[in-house]
């Protein structure tokens, strides 16, 4: 990057419980490094900044939230399934992993 801003999602919280929590960092054409853990786990002035998330309803029916595409907040329910986050970057007072594994994944 070029040290200019980036446009983000922002969710604040207490705590976030992340369980099955897998993140792949690839950079463009090059091999990449994927870690998985049980559980994923933010404690403490929790800030997590998205791209954007996907997911689908406890109905089946698909949500995709982005920037330039904010649901108006009552179409967003309580327990989504599936998600999938474009992470920016995350910050809490405490994050622990439980479980975990990496792994170097080839070039796309």
């Amino acid at each position: 990057m070029d040290g200019g801003s980036v446009r983000a999602l922002k969710i604040s919280a207490d705590s976030i419980t992340i369980t099955g929590f897998s993140l792949t960092v690839r950079p463009p054409d090059e091999a990449g490094l994927v870690t998985t853990a049980d559980t994923m786990s933010l404690q403490g002035h929790v800030s997590v900044y998205l791209g954007s998330v996907s997911a689908s309803s406890m109905g089946g029916e698909p949500l995709t939230i982005g920037l330039d595409t904010p649901p108006p907040l009552t179409d967003v329910e309580p327990g989504l399934l599936n998600v999938t986050m474009g992470l920016v970057g995350s910050i809490a007072d405490s994050i622990t992993y439980s479980n975990t594994d990496q792994r170097i994944v080839a070039a796309k």
